[in-house]
């Protein structure tokens, strides 16, 4: 099974994408793990990745594609996969298209985390964790038991991302429409995109993209 998650920040991509890997036995891939392991293997494409950030700069769309590549001809993924920051344009998704059509495969659907922006924002610049182990908590959803003590480890010392506040939040929201909004059409022509709510709970989060899932077995 062959799946890619689009969805904005903190639209739970990689909460979900946990839960299903482990139920359908599929392998996660996020495009910045990708990227990470090439450098660190020394390979043709994650030198020259590494040139181009060492300079300050954005790695190109054909070194992308390059590590994309190379990470799906990987053993481990026989069983299929979740693309999770890839594609991000529609030059990344055609060429994502050949990739798999060289091998005789193609992607099974395209499931797009619907969350209201708004809602985002409260969300993403609600959470906190402890700075001692690291257990994630937010002003709204999910309190310590007893206030400004962490409930694993007993620390009182809590720390937030600098770039979790309203005014980046909704930039990097405005980004990601801009980026995915014609991969939208892109894959809907093609009749594999899935467009779940992302608003309700975790768990009817779940169920609805097992369902999906279910309808392609």
């Amino acid at each position: 099974m062959k799946l890619i998650f689009l969805g904005p920040p903190g639209a739970g991509k990689g909460t979900q994408a946990k839960r299903i890997e482990q139920v359908h036995n599929l392998v996660q891939l996020s495009t910045g793990d990708m990227l990470r392991a090439a450098i660190a293997s020394g390979s043709e494409v994650g030198k020259q990745a590494k040139k181009v950030m060492d300079g300050g700069n954005l790695v190109s769309d054909e070194i992308v594609v390059g590590i994309v590549s190379e990470r799906l001809k990987d053993k481990d993924l026989a069983n299929g996969f979740i693309l999770d920051g890839f594609p991000r344009t529609v030059g990344q998704a055609k060429a994502l298209d050949k990739i798999l059509a060289d091998s005789g495969d193609a992607l099974d659907a395209v499931i797009q985390i619907n969350v209201d922006d708004e809602f985002l924002v409260e969300r993403i610049t609600g959470r906190y964790t402890c700075a001692n182990c690291g257990k994630g908590y937010h002003d709204t959803f999910e309190r310590p038991k007893e206030e400004g003590v962490c409930d694993r480890c007993g620390s009182t010392a809590f720390t937030r991302r600098a770039d979790d506040n309203p005014e980046t939040v909704r930039e990097r929201l405005n980004a990601y429409h801009a980026e995915t909004a014609p991969l939208l059409p892109y894959y809907a022509e093609k009749g594999i995109l899935k467009t779940i709510d992302g608003m309700v709970e975790i768990e009817q989060v779940t169920g609805q993209i097992d369902e999906v899932l279910n309808g392609i077995k």
